[in-house]
């Protein structure tokens, strides 16, 4: 995921932190991380407080990494959300977004299938673009969702549409944007 794709990415997650700024509920338990997968997985922000995040400058060069992101993303989430217990509630059970606009470059299905196995959080998958495998993202989630058009106007309504729907439960999901759809 090069040029406008990554760029697209980089409005979507400040559009995310947007529309979660504006909901008081968010701001007081809303925490947000970012890892990347190009040709390594690294976690660029740790998992911060909504308030105190600030979206990162983040590039993609190289490869296609993904069979070490779900790896590191397990370690992230063992690490770093706190788990109930008798003396404590912990966290909620994060909500965790996958995007990817091409094809693993590495050995991914073991990982991939520990992922889906051993599901650490709510994961929502999405094809970027033409060159995404979709099909390779049902072995981590189902459905999974593509998303064609690569706009900043497409990730700010991706990300508006995941943040509204749980404000409306007893209504149900909305249906996606036009710019997404569920993949088969």
């Amino acid at each position: 995921m090069q040029g406008n794709p990554i760029e697209s990415v980089k409005s979507g997650i400040r559009a995310l932190r947007g529309e979660l700024m504006g909901d008081p509920s968010a701001v007081e338990c809303a925490s947000l991380s970012v890892i990347t997968f190009d040709s390594n997985a690294q976690q660029v922000v740790p998992l911060t407080e909504l308030a105190q995040f600030n979206p990162p400058d983040i590039r993609a060069v190289g490869t296609t990494a993904f069979g070490a992101a779900p790896k590191l993303l397990q370690d992230c989430v063992e690490r770093e959300v706190q788990k109930t217990t008798p003396e404590k509630k912990g966290d909620w059970k994060p909500l965790v977004f996958i995007f990817t606009g091409g094809a693993p470059t590495d050995r991914w299905d073991t990982s991939a299938a520990d992922l889906k196995a051993k599901r650490p959080g709510n994961i929502i998958a999405v094809a970027c673009g033409d060159q995404a495998d979709a099909d390779i993202l049902k072995n981590v989630t189902a459905p999974v969702l593509v998303m064609k058009e690569m706009t900043p106007d497409a990730f700010r309504a991706f990300f508006k549409w995941v943040s509204a729907s749980p404000a409306a439960p007893a209504e149900g999901i909305a249906p996606p944007p036009p710019q997404i759809v569920i993949h088969p």
